[in-house]
């Protein structure tokens, strides 16, 4: 009889299916009968613009000196029928962030930071703030299905307007912000019972198609006097087509939102299963643009997981005339700032990987409304910091820019790029590096 104990084994292997985080996640459900709720975007490993390299020019193309010849950035939105169309100095904006879900401090300090730069902020859901409004040059009014906030005051008081049709986190899903976040003045702008849970509608409760739209594209034009600027930002679904839609609808500016854009609070299973990645949309948003001879003309913002100035550069050259940001913005204002690990850890998490943004327990004192913690962020220094970081995105866009020989980051195109991946090359629909193989577009490999 043999010894078990001597037979060798084979060493013990974890299931890439049932990974370590799976398994929790199904103890964590099997315990609680509920979903897990966080905050951020995907986390998922998703086709990005990582996949994709730009062509320096060499002899066949004719750099730019960088420190004699110019690259402009300048971007204007609204141009369609706005009678004050808006002028950026830089191709990348803020995203809107609602005030509950930000302190009012991280609000202030993300209006520093972007007049800093000469460009814009977002309300985001909930209203416009004083701070806000006095701190941001250039204020972007959202309009959301919620109507929290909404005041036709502040609407005129805004730069340009966003109709929030969907997010890239939860596109077809509504928003959620739990009763510890909502303090006596974020219920009084919400309309809202002190400390109970508040959920967003997912759609608009006064239209349901792009006729609808339309008439509600009209409604706000005639309150503010055909000045401002109006968007539609849509969550990255269908983008051809929902870009054609906010065209056809009347829009001035088409926002769409890839899935690795943030939210302040969703479901998991939501945030990880819903909508295409940001590489994908761009290119589809803007072919539809380019179908219907709009291109430039109704200017297209594109955002979702920008990161670099190498970001900002791909997704004007896919065809964007800006992109905005949101995630990037938090950490560049200090949020999951190794310096507060001990407390990240006392949360159950580590800096870098906390998103539960929701609890209103955020160390950094920017997604919260904790008077002790929200006094932690300095809106001075914080919207510093991020003026230092909008500035190193656009020096780094306008290098690359050079390097393809582009005297404008608009004039960066398509054809500065190759693909290292199959799926980059289709969805961006470039060629695979080394050939002029367009995956679904061009026969040869």
């Amino acid at each position: 009889m043999s010894d078990l104990s001597k037979t060798p084994r084979t060493v013990p292997r974890t299931s890439s299916t049932f990974d370590d985080y799976t398994l929790s996640e199904i103890r964590r459900a099997a315990a609680t009968g509920i979903y897990d709720i966080r905050g951020g975007g995907a986390k998922r490993k998703l086709p990005h613009f990582d996949d994709l390299l730009f062509l320096g020019a060499s002899i066949s193309r004719y750099p730019l000196e960088g420190y004699r010849e110019t690259c402009s950035t300048e971007v204007v939105l609204g141009t369609r029928f706005a009678k004050k169309p808006i002028t950026l100095k830089i191709p990348v904006t803020i995203a809107g962030m609602s005030f509950g879900s930000l302190s009012a401090n991280a609000k202030e300090a993300l209006g520093r930071g972007a007049s800093a730069m000469g460009t814009s902020t977002t309300t985001g859901d909930g209203g416009m703030t004083q701070e806000e409004r006095q701190s941001s040059q250039i204020l972007v009014y959202q309009y959301l299905p919620s109507r929290y906030g909404m005041n036709p005051d502040d609407l005129r008081k805004a730069d340009a307007i966003e109709i929030v049709v969907g997010q890239g986190a939860k596109p077809g899903g509504g928003g959620m912000l739990l009763g510890q976040k909502i303090t006596e003045r974020v219920a009084a702008m919400r309309t809202l019972p002190v400390g109970i849970d508040q959920r967003s509608a997912c759609r608009h409760p006064d239209w349901t198609g792009p006729d609808d739209l339309e008439i509600k594209i009209e409604e706000l034009r005639e309150i503010t006097d055909w000045e401002k600027p109006i968007y539609v930002k849509v969550g990255a679904a269908r983008p051809y087509y929902d870009t054609a839609l906010a065209v056809k609808s009347g829009a001035d500016v088409v926002v769409v939102d890839g899935m690795q854009g943030g939210t302040a609070a969703t479901q998991e299973v939501f945030i990880e299963n819903v909508g295409i990645p940001t590489l994908a949309a761009v290119r589809q948003a803007a072919q539809a643009l380019q179908d219907l001879g709009m291109h430039r003309k109704v200017q297209l913002i594109v955002s979702g997981g920008i990161r670099n100035g190498a970001d900002v550069a791909k997704a004007l050259a896919l065809g964007a005339d800006a992109v905005a940001i949101g995630t990037a913005a938090l950490v560049a204002l200090g949020d999951n700032d190794p310096q507060w690990e001990a407390e990240y850890q006392a949360l159950g998490t580590t800096a870098g990987a906390y998103d539960d943004w929701h609890e209103g327990r955020d160390p950094a004192g920017i997604t919260t409304q904790d008077p002790a913690l929200s006094a932690r962020l300095d809106p001075v220094a914080a919207g510093r910091r991020l003026a230092n970081y909008l500035a190193v995105l656009t020096l780094e866009c306008q290098t690359i820019a050079r390097a393809c020989g582009k005297s404008h980051v608009h004039n960066l195109e398509p054809e500065d790029l190759v693909a290292l991946t199959i799926e980059a090359a289709a969805m961006a629909r470039v060629p695979l590096a080394g050939t002029d193989w367009i995956p679904g577009v061009t026969g040869r490999f």
